[in-house]
């Protein structure tokens, strides 16, 4: 069964950094762009950004320009979410996907769209003021 694993979600204060991981079980997903979305309470959800399979091309949102970073590590087929100078409104569920595609692009429409194969449970990011 294929499978996608979010952890390292937490608490942490407004200025604050966490790194989360999204462990994929199954060698395809070294292949696979992978990429976060986030959920805040009572909102819809929000593409974060997303990273080829090779690690050479990312995309990401607005709103973690400058402060969010998305990496690889394709020998633990685990991509991270590093985030940086955190703010209350960060404060939300953090969800992994991934794009079964096996180009080594971002496909932009599809993850703008969230039409993608793979999705995790989540993992709570909860920044505090």
């Amino acid at each position: 069964q294929v499978q996608l694993v979010e952890s390292g979600g937490g608490l942490v204060q407004a200025g604050g950094s966490l790194r989360l991981s999204c462990a994929a079980s199954g060698r395809t997903f070294s292949r696979y762009a992978m990429g976060w979305f986030r959920q805040a309470s009572g909102k819809e959800r929000e593409f974060v950004g997303a990273i080829s399979w090779s690690g050479g091309v990312t995309l990401y949102a607005d709103s973690g320009k400058g402060r969010f970073t998305i990496s690889r590590d394709n020998a633990k087929i685990t991509v991270y979410l590093q985030m940086n100078s955190l703010k209350p409104e960060d404060t939300a569920v953090y969800y992994c996907a991934a794009d079964a595609y096996q180009g080594d692009y971002v496909r932009a429409d599809v993850w703008t769209r969230q039409d993608l194969d793979y999705w995790g449970k989540g993992t709570l990011v909860t920044v505090s003021s």
